[in-house]
């Protein structure tokens, strides 16, 4: 197996579903910033768009939240 089509895997793999999650989740910081510094400036522009940043970090977050459900995760808090 090459090192391409392991890396390929990896990225529908449970272990790489958690880190996909967590680098998008790590995401929202950068949002929750730029949506502070929007406020302090009152620009309404910048905050409009931390607002869909937002919503595509949690569609992301869904998709793959779904992508490990049918994985068919056997962990408890994932039902």
């Amino acid at each position: 197996m090459s090192k391409l089509s392991k890396a390929k895997g990896f990225k529908k793999s449970k272990n790489g579903l958690y880190l996909s999650m967590a680098t998008t989740a790590f995401g929202a910081f950068s949002v929750a910033k730029q949506a502070k510094l929007a406020r302090a400036e009152s620009d309404t522009l910048r905050l409009v768009d931390a607002a869909v940043s937002a919503a595509a970090i949690v569609t992301g977050l869904a998709i793959l939240y779904r992508e490990l459900k049918r994985l068919g995760d056997d962990d408890v808090l994932l039902g």
